[in-house]
């Protein structure tokens, strides 16, 4: 349960409309970030559609170097919308 509370996440938001294949450009892209994971593979937000609304990174072991490295990476797509850091408990 104790290493359930210590765990961070990162949820990167899309433009609506943003195909699977963009955002696996992105998360390729960005991968090289250390200390952050993809949580799980990009996959369709809702059945029999290509579109995706957000991505999770799993920022537990993260400096704030690192998670400002993935940030800057995400940064240059203009398909990301933004980006927000939560922990267990948090309402998002």
């Amino acid at each position: 349960m104790d290493a359930a509370l210590g765990q961070q996440w990162i949820v990167v938001s899309f433009s609506p409309n943003t195909t699977i294949a963009t955002a696996r450009h992105v998360t390729s892209a960005c991968s090289h970030v250390p200390n952050v994971r993809l949580d799980g593979p990009v996959k369709a937000t809702t059945p029999q559609t290509d579109l995706i609304d957000s991505v999770r990174y799993n920022a537990t072991n993260a400096s704030l170097a690192d998670m400002t490295r993935l940030q800057l990476c995400l940064q240059r797509f203009p398909s990301v919308q933004g980006f927000t850091q939560s922990e267990p408990g948090d309402n998002s």
